[in-house]
């Protein structure tokens, strides 16, 4: 048990990190720039960070080599960003095509390093 709670606490600290300091900095202009009405809502972003870490504990922390965890944290992302973009493509009118990429690339980076350094950082904290 204990295990999965330092692999969960570790992918949620560095993908939220992550996000802040590429939302908030690195591509804000980007983001604002494509969506005009664009507003920050910090219970839905919470419950999206504490969900979409158990998906990824779920679905790639808990491979045996840091390869498998490496790969199945960026399909994971991959296929949940692109459901999320694509999902906007088809549904909401100007949603630009450039940010529905750059979003992709961005939760499949994101998702691959979140859990690689979730199983590094267990592996750590595990080591006798």
């Amino acid at each position: 048990m204990k295990h999965f709670i330092i692999l969960y606490a570790a992918i949620l600290i560095v993908m939220a990190g992550l996000d802040a300091v590429w939302i908030g900095g690195v591509a804000r202009e980007f983001y604002k720039n494509r969506i005009s009405n664009l507003e920050f809502h910090p219970i839905p972003a919470l419950l999206f960070y504490l969900l979409y870490a158990v998906g990824v504990l779920i679905f790639a922390g808990g491979h045996g080599t840091w390869q498998s965890v490496l790969l199945y944290g960026a399909l994971f992302g991959f296929f949940a960003y692109s459901t999320y973009d694509l999902t906007n493509l088809a549904t909401l009118r100007g949603w630009p095509v450039s940010l529905a990429v750059v979003d992709i690339l961005w939760g499949t980076f994101v998702t691959a390093f979140a859990a690689s350094a979730g199983w590094y950082i267990t592996l750590f904290f595990e080591r006798p």
